[in-house]
């Protein structure tokens, strides 16, 4: 999905396998953690799964949110002055660092936290 697709036009392996980790690590995290009792209304009585992958979900999200703002950075210090000296700028501004971003998809953290707020109401 999305979610991938972003990851794969990350930067650098490290990042890449990074997240594929965090993605695969839900598989270590449910096999272990008991179902609970069912929906509860309070936080405190949440069954412990769904806490696990709300605290999963989230994890995922800001590590997201960190790698494409690194990956970002890395682009607007690095191939950007290089292209700048070899290109004109306005060659570089309207057709080649829009190829060089990453997919335009969002991963909204606060939109989510927004959302658990609103549910322990």
């Amino acid at each position: 999905g999305e979610l991938h697709e972003t990851i794969a036009a990350l930067q650098l392996e490290e990042w890449r396998n990074d997240m594929n980790e965090e993605i695969d690590s839900i598989n270590q995290i449910l096999p272990t953690t008991p179902a609970g009792s069912g929906w509860a209304h309070d936080n405190d009585d949440e069954p412990e799964k769904a806490r696990a992958i709300r605290t999963w979900i989230r994890s995922i999200l800001h590590k997201i949110l960190h790698y494409k703002a690194e990956h970002q950075r890395l682009l607007d210090e690095e191939v950007a002055t290089t292209l700048q000296l070899a290109l004109p700028q306005d060659i570089v501004t309207n057709n080649v660092l829009p190829f060089l971003e990453l997919p335009s998809y969002t991963f909204e953290v606060e939109d989510y936290e927004e959302e658990e707020e609103e549910q322990d109401y």
